[in-house]
C-alpha cells in the first residue's frame, strides 16, 4: 500500500486531474442577504402563502409563508437568468419559467428557453425555444394548464428567428409561432382577456444593443400593438385609433374584466404615456402623459389592472405607482427616495388584496392591498460586479451590488453565523470597483458609474468625492473630458501601496488619496483621430471604435515590478507599459477582432513577462469561452480555454498566488480550475449554482468570488487545490499538510441570537482543516491523531468513534452543531479539528444544548497529524497561532493552559468514576458542575485567569476528592 505525507510542492502535470481530489470541498455563502433584481413573479391563484419570483441572475425561489422565507428551486438546472414565470391557474402545480431576462440592460443574462415543473418546483423540464435566448412574457390559459403563450424578444445583440410569439398546445412539447414580425422585432407583454382567453393582446418591440457601452438600447421601427381572437392563429395589428402615429419603443398592455378595457402604457417620442380603449381596442385616448409612469419606458413598461376593478391600475416604475380612476391620475403606493425600481405586480384575481411584486431590490408580498409589504432582506440574489477583500482578521469582503449599492460582509464573526447585523456599506456605488486602502482598512474607494469615485472613511462615515471629472459614461463621447464604463476599474498597485489607477479611455493614477490624478497614457481605446468631433452619419459596429466610444475595462499592475502595468479595453485592445505610462506597447493579441471585451487580466506573481486576458465576445453574438495567455510581456498569446464550454463566456481569471500554474476563472455559469496555467480547465462548479461568476479573488487560504445574482461566496480552505496531483490520484492513502490555524475563542453566547427564520450564513469551520485522500472506501479503522512537540497524543478521533448520545433538548434540534466525524470515503475526506483536547465526558451545566464540556485549547506552536488507515500512518507538520487580534502574552496563554488543563484531568477522572460507581454518581455530577463552571472561566478569555477560577478549581478539586473517597 503507497501512503504520501503530501509537502506543500505539487508535481508538474499536462492535464486534468480527478475531481475526486477536491470535491468534498463546499462553497460557503455570506450574502448579503439583500434581493437582486426581479423581473418575473408569480403567485397561486387562492393561495394566500405561496409565492414565485425569478431573479434576473438567480434562478427560481419560493416562499409558503407569503414571504417571511424564500428557498430557491432551480438550482439543478444549468441556467440562472429568468425572464418570466407563470403558475397555471386551473393546476398550480403546472409552472412554466422563461429563462432569460428581457430588460436590455447593458449587464444581460441570457436564457435557454423555457422550463416547466409539474410538482410545484421540485423538478424541472427544458421544453423548447432554446435560442430564444431573452424571455419576457408567459401567459397560461385559465382553464387548460397545457395551453401556454410565449412572448420572446430574442437576440439582443443581433437578428435571430426565434422571437415573437409562440404557443404550445401540449404543455412546451411543441411550439408554433403564431406571431412573427421578423428576425429584429421581438414580443415583451401578452395580456389574455378575462372574459375570453382565445382573445390575446401582444406588444412587440424592435430593440438592440450595441457592441459599445451604453446606457438605453437603440431602437428600431416595426413596435406596436397586435391582438388575435382566435387563441393566436391570425393577428391584427393595432393602429391610429387614437393611439400614437410616432415610432413606438417598449409598450405594455393588460386587459381588465369584462373584455373591454384595454390599457396600453406605451413609449413614443412626444406621444408616450397611458393609453386606454373601453371597446376592446377599437379605439384609444390617451389618459395620463405623467412622466412618471413613462420614465425609461424601454426598461419599465409593466402595467397590471385590478382584476375586479377596472379602474385601478397599477403601474411599476421609480415607485409603484396607482390609479383609481382609470388612469387619470396616479398617486404612490411603495417606494423610497433611493428609487427601488420596480418591474412586476402580480394580483390573486380570487382576493385582490393579495400582490407579489418584483423590483431591483427584491421580491416583496403585501396580503393587505399593499399597506404592507414582507421584507426584500431575506433573498441572497445580490448582482455584485466585483469583489476585493482587506488585510484586517477575520477579513472583509468588498464589492458593489447592482441598484443597491456597496456592501461588505466580515468571512466570519464572533456570534456563530454572519447575518444583518455584520454586513455594512461604504458609499453609496452600484456598479463600480472597490479599493481598500493596504495600508488602512478604514479608508476604502468607491467608484460608481459615469466615473463617480469617492474616497469613506468608516470611522466617521464621510464620503468625500473625488471624482477626476464628471465623466459621462455610455454618452456623446465628444461631450466629456473622460469617458467611463458602467463599471470603471479602479485598481491599487500591489508593489506601491499609495498608488491607485482609474480607468477611463486613459489611464489616470493617483498617489495622494485622489486628492490630484495624473494622466498616464493617451487613449488605450482605439480612438486616434485628433480631431475629437462627432463623426459624420450612424455610429456602427465598424466605426464606433474610431468614433470614441471604447473605454479601459481592466487594469492589472504586475505584483513582481513596480510600473508595469497591463490595460485592457471594450474595444478589444491591450496595452503594457513596463515604465509607469511613460511608454505603451499594443500587445494585443493577433486576430482579436474589434469589440472582443477584454473583461480581466491577470498579471503572474511568480513571473513578469506571463499574463492571462479573459476575452468576452457575447456582445458580438460568439458565446464561445476564451482565455488568452502569454509568457513574452504579450509579444505572442494562446488561446488557453480547453475545457471551458459555451455558452459560458469567461469574465475573470486569477492566479493563485501560492501555486504557480494554478488558475481560477469565472464564467457566465460558474467556476472552472486549471492547474497547468490555463492549458486545461475543469469544473470548479461543487455545490455552486449556475450562475454569473464576475470576479474572483484569493485571500489566504480561501478563494472568494462575486455572483452577479448569487451574492459573495468563499471556497474555505484550499489547500486540496494547491496541493493536487497525480501522485496523490495514484496513492492508496494521502495526507495533505495543513494550512496554518488560527486559535480563536469567542464568547459562545453573545445576547439572544438571530431567529432561524432571519437570513444568515456559516461562519467557516473553527480550527483545523485536515484533508486525507483514500483511493478506495476505507474497510477498517481511520484515525487521525494530533500530537504536542514532545509527541504525546493531545487528541485522537476515529471513524470507529461512536456518535454521542445527546440527552433530551432545551431547545429546538435546528440548534445542535452536527459533530465532526472523521469519514473513510473514497476520494478527498475532510477532518476539522477544533484545536482542543477531547471533551471530557461531563455535561456542561452551562450550555442549553446540553453537550459535555469541552477540552481546553491548545497552545499556539507546531503540532504533528497523523493519520492511520489499516494499521500504517502517515503523518504532516500543523502550525497554530495565536488570533491576531489578541494581546495575550505567552506568560498569559501559559497559565491559562496550565489551570485549564488540570481542571480538564479531574473532569475526565471524575466523568470515568461517575461511570463506574452509579452509587457515587450523584455527588460526583455535582463536582463535575463546580469543576466545568471553574473550567468555563478559565478559558471565558486568553488572559491570566482571574482569582476565582483558581479558587473554584481548587474548591472543586477537594470536593472531587471527598466525592471518591480519596
Amino acid at each position: 500500500m503507497r501512503f504520501l505525507a503530501l509537502l506543500l510542492c505539487a508535481a508538474a502535470h499536462s492535464a486534468s486531474l480527478p475531481a475526486n481530489l477536491y470535491d468534498h470541498l463546499h462553497w460557503r455563502n455570506i450574502g448579503p442577504f439583500r434581493g437582486g433584481r426581479v423581473t418575473a413573479v408569480s403567485g397561486v391563484v387562492g393561495d394566500g402563502a405561496t409565492f414565485y419570483f425569478g431573479s434576473v441572475g438567480g434562478g427560481v425561489w419560493k416562499t409558503t409563508n407569503a414571504g417571511v422565507t424564500w428557498s430557491p428551486i432551480f438550482d439543478e438546472q444549468q441556467i440562472a437568468s429568468i425572464g418570466a414565470i407563470a403558475v397555471a391557474p386551473s393546476n398550480p402545480n403546472v409552472i412554466y419559467a422563461g429563462t432569460g431576462e428581457a430588460d436590455i440592460r447593458s449587464q444581460i443574462g441570457f436564457g435557454d428557453g423555457v422550463y416547466k415543473s409539474t410538482d410545484a418546483g421540485k423538478t424541472w423540464t427544458n421544453v423548447g425555444l432554446r435560442d430564444t435566448r431573452q424571455i419576457a412574457c408567459i401567459r397560461v390559459d385559465p382553464r387548460n394548464p397545457d395551453l401556454v403563450y410565449v412572448a420572446a424578444l430574442g437576440h439582443v445583440y443581433g437578428p435571430n428567428a426565434e422571437r415573437g410569439v409562440f404557443r404550445s398546445s401540449d404543455g412546451g412539447g411543441t411550439w408554433a409561432k403564431v406571431l412573427d414580425r421578423g428576425s429584429e422585432t421581438g414580443a415583451v407583454d401578452l395580456a389574455l382577456d378575462p372574459s375570453d382567453s382565445r382573445t390575446i393582446y401582444a406588444t412587440v418591440w424592435n430593440a438592440r444593443r450595441p457592441v459599445w457601452s451604453t446606457y438605453a438600447p437603440i431602437e428600431g421601427p416595426g413596435s406596436g400593438l397586435f391582438k388575435s381572437t382566435d387563441g393566436g392563429d391570425h393577428w391584427a395589428s393595432i393602429a391610429g385609433r387614437g393611439l400614437p402615429e410616432a415610432q413606438w419603443g417598449r409598450s405594455g398592455v393588460a386587459v381588465a374584466a369584462g373584455g373591454k378595457r384595454v390599457y396600453a402604457l406605451i413609449d413614443a417620442k412626444g406621444a408616450g404615456g397611458l393609453y386606454r380603449s373601453d371597446d376592446a381596442g377599437v379605439s384609444w385616448t390617451r389618459v395620463s402623459s405623467d412622466a412618471r409612469i413613462t420614465s425609461r419606458n424601454w426598461y419599465f413598461s409593466g402595467i397590471t389592472v385590478d382584476p375586479k376593478n377596472a379602474d385601478v391600475v397599477y403601474a411599476p416604475n421609480v415607485a409603484v405607482y396607482r390609479s383609481t380612476d382609470g388612469g387619470h391620475n396616479f398617486t404612490v403606493l411603495k417606494g423610497a427616495p433611493g428609487g427601488d425600481d420596480y418591474r412586476i405586480l402580480w394580483i390573486d384575481p380570487t382576493e385582490t388584496r393579495r400582490m407579489v411584486l418584483g423590483s431591483d431590490q427584491g421580491t416583496n408580498v403585501s396580503l393587505d392591498g399593499g399597506q404592507t409589504w414582507s421584507s426584500w432582506y431575506n433573498q441572497p440574489t445580490a448582482q455584485m460586479y466585483h469583489v476585493v477583500t482587506d488585510n484586517q482578521f477575520p477579513y472583509h469582503v468588498y464589492g458593489a451590488q447592482q441598484d443597491s449599492g456597496t456592501a461588505v460582509v466580515p468571512s466570519r464573526t464572533n456570534h456563530h453565523e454572519i447575518d444583518a447585523r455584520d454586513w455594512y456599506t461604504v458609499s453609496q456605488g452600484e456598479a463600480g470597483y472597490i479599493g481598500v486602502d493596504p495600508k488602512n482598512h478604514n479608508i476604502v474607494y468607491a467608484g460608481n458609474t459615469a466615473g463617480s469615485l469617492a474616497r469613506f472613511d468608516k470611522r466617521t462615515g464621510e464620503a468625500q468625492n473625488i471624482s477626476p471629472s464628471v465623466g459621462r459614461g455610455g454618452f456623446n463621447p465628444s461631450t466629456a473630458k473622460y469617458r467611463f464604463p458602467w463599471t470603471p476599474p479602479l485598481v491599487f498597485s500591489t508593489t506601491e501601496p499609495d498608488t491607485l489607477y482609474f480607468g477611463s479611455q486613459v489611464l489616470l493614477k493617483t498617489t495622494d488619496g485622489g486628492l490630484n490624478w495624473q494622466e498616464i497614457s493617451g487613449d488605450l481605446t482605439g480612438d486616434t483621430r485628433k480631431d475629437k468631433t462627432p463623426i459624420a452619419g450612424p455610429v456602427m459596429t465598424a466605426n464606433a471604435r474610431e468614433a470614441g466610444y471604447g473605454v479601459i475595462y481592466t487594469i492589472a499592475p504586475s505584483p513582481l515590478r513596480a510600473g508595469m502595468i497591463w490595460v485592457g479595453s471594450d474595444t478589444g485592445l491591450i496595452h503594457l507599459t513596463r515604465d509607469g505610462g511613460k511608454t505603451w506597447q499594443n500587445v494585443t493579441p493577433p486576430g482579436l477582432s474589434a469589440w472582443s471585451k477584454v473583461g480581466m487580466i491577470e498579471a503572474s506573481h511568480f513571473d513578469a513577462g506571463e499574463a492571462w486576458a479573459a476575452i468576452d465576445r457575447h456582445r458580438l453574438e460568439d458565446y464561445k469561452p476564451y482565455v488568452y495567455r502569454t509568457r513574452d510581456y504579450g509579444k505572442t498569446w494562446t488561446l488557453v480555454a480547453k475545457g471551458l464550454g459555451a455558452p459560458a463566456f469567461v469574465n475573470s481569471v486569477r492566479e493563485d498566488p501560492v501555486r504557480r500554474g494554478l488558475l481560477y476563472a469565472g464564467t457566465e455559469l460558474g467556476a472552472a480550475v486549471s492547474f497547468d496555467s490555463g492549458d486545461h480547465w475543469q469544473s470548479l462548479q461543487l455545490n455552486l449554482p449556475a450562475v454569473s461568476v464576475r470576479d474572483l479573488a484569493v485571500h489566504g487560504d480561501d478563494l472568494v468570488i462575486a455572483t452577479f445574482g448569487r451574492g459573495f461566496w468563499i471556497l474555505d480552505g484550499m489547500e486540496p487545490l494547491r496541493q493536487a496531483n497525480e501522485r496523490i490520484a495514484g496513492s492508496e492513502v494521502a495526507l495533505l499538510r495543513p494550512a496554518t490555524a488560527v486559535r480563536v475563542n469567542p464568547e459562545e453566547f453573545n445576547g439572544t441570537p438571530m431567529p432561524p427564520e432571519e437570513p444568515q450564513a456559516k461562519n467557516p469551520p473553527d480550527g483545523a482543516l485536515i484533508d486525507y485522500y483514500l483511493k478506495s472506501a476505507a474497510a477498517g479503522e481511520v484515525a487521525l491523531e494530533i500530537l504536542d512537540a514532545k509527541g504525546d497524543v493531545v487528541r485522537k478521533i476515529s471513524s470507529q468513534d461512536r456518535a454521542p448520545v445527546r440527552p433530551p433538548g432545551a431547545v429546538a434540534e435546528t440548534w445542535y452543531p452536527a459533530p465532526e466525524r472523521v469519514t473513510g470515503r473514497a476520494g478527498m475526506n475532510r477532518f476539522v479539528w477544533d484545536l482542543r483536547y477531547a471533551a471530557t465526558g461531563a455535561e456542561d451545566p452551562e450550555s442549553a444544548l446540553g453537550r459535555p464540556v469541552q477540552g481546553p485549547l491548545v497552545l499556539p506552536g507546531t503540532y504533528t497529524v497523523r493519520l492511520t488507515v489499516d494499521g500504517k500512518s502517515v503523518s504532516q507538520p500543523l502550525k497554530v497561532t495565536m488570533d491576531p487580534r489578541s494581546s495575550a502574552t505567552a506568560v498569559d496563554l501559559q497559565k491559562q493552559f496550565e489551570l485549564s488543563i488540570a481542571i480538564w484531568r479531574d473532569l475526565v477522572r471524575a466523568a470515568e468514576a461517575a461511570r463506574e460507581d452509579a452509587g457515587k454518581r450523584e455527588a460526583i455530577t455535582g463536582v463535575m458542575a463546580r469543576l466545568g463552571a471553574a473550567l468555563a472561566v478559565a478559558e471565558s478569555a486568553d488572559r491570566t485567569p482571574p482569582a476565582t477560577a483558581y479558587q473554584l478549581a481548587a474548591q472543586a478539586r477537594k470536593d472531587l476528592a471527598a466525592a471518591l473517597g480519596k
